[in-house]
């Protein structure tokens, strides 16, 4: 354990860092309260002794400004040494921030038996935190597993929820745009009943790590929003931006190249449904998911493997239609 002694009074620092090195501990002696914080910085002592009288500097006053000096969520033990009777100083110590206290003259026996106290505290409070890192690391695991869809590893259907309510606030408050992109595998019941569930399984995941890829923005998100459909999320992203993305996704499935005997592609496909509007509060991000699946269907009518787009939330609206190549 490393003690810092802070005394401008040269004999009794001497004798205090005696006393402290004999009892197998390191220990560095300061002659001022300003050469005691730069220690104190230097060597991150686990415990101080602090003179309560300093002819520098006020004792209290180093003693506040250590406090100040510490990380958020560390703690220094500060071990005022107090003359015998000195009441005063006594409640102005605890008042600067320090933990106890030794009266003078100090006993070398009181300085072992109030270290020995101060080093079981510290190892009871290290444990601590030790378990409360494990427990937030725990807790943190727990919070990511629950929001990935166990399959795909993509967000679940509950997280996107979450988010989308939290990117329309956002847009709502800054006034910028919001695409939301609807993907659906296409013919999957067909590709499922010819080739099996493992297979769909599969396919399910090479589908989504091929839609994840082209997400290039830290936040964006994709989810398998339930079955065979996915849902992303593109913050701040126009129209022409949100039909990029969902071409580029579309490319990326289609170059998956995994053979459907059941589509007249002969391979697996998806098709995509784009919708882009602005937050505001007669409007719900429902409303937004609704319009980007209103397009996802029609880009199904009309031949599959291909992106629909829309530019207003009106459930007659769509506008430009972007075909397999």
């Amino acid at each position: 354990m490393k003690i810092l002694v802070i005394e401008d009074n040269a004999s009794h620092r001497r004798t205090l860092c005696e006393h402290v090195g004999r009892l197998g501990m390191s220990v560095r002696g300061a002659d001022s309260g300003s050469s005691g914080v730069e220690l104190f910085l230097a060597e991150r002592p686990d415990v101080l002794l602090l003179a309560s009288r300093l002819a520098e500097i006020d004792a209290f006053a180093v003693c506040r400004h250590i406090r100040q000096l510490e990380p958020p969520g560390e703690w220094t033990p500060i071990i005022f040494l107090i003359a015998a009777g000195d009441d005063a100083a006594l409640q102005r110590s605890v008042a600067a921030g320090g933990d106890d206290f030794l009266s003078l003259p100090v006993s070398e026996v009181a300085i072992d038996v109030k270290l020995r106290a101060m080093q079981r505290q510290l190892q009871m409070r290290q444990s601590l935190l030790a378990t409360t890192r494990k427990l937030d690391t725990a807790n943190q695991q727990l919070q990511r597993l629950a929001s990935l869809d166990s399959l795909t590893g993509a967000a679940n259907r509950r997280y996107f929820d979450a988010m989308l309510e939290r990117e329309w606030r956002r847009s709502m408050r800054e006034g910028s745009t919001l695409s939301v992109v609807m993907i659906d595998i296409d013919l999957f019941k067909q590709f499922n009943d010819h080739y099996g569930h493992p297979a769909g399984d599969e396919c399910i995941r090479q589908v989504a790590k091929a839609l994840c890829a082209d997400l290039d923005r830290g936040g964006d998100l994709l989810a398998r929003y339930g079955g065979e459909e996915f849902a992303a999320i593109l913050p701040g992203t126009t129209l022409g931006g949100a039909s990029i993305v969902a071409l580029r996704m579309r490319d990326a499935v289609a170059a998956l190249a995994m053979t459907h005997a059941g589509s007249p592609h002969g391979k697996v496909t998806a098709s995509f449904g784009v919708a882009c509007g602005v937050a505001m509060p007669e409007t719900a991000a429902a409303t937004l998911l609704a319009a980007a699946d209103r397009a996802l269907y029609q880009a199904k009518a009309d031949g599959r493997n291909r992106v629909h787009v829309t530019t207003s939330l009106d459930p007659d609206c769509f506008t430009t239609d972007e075909e397999a190549a």
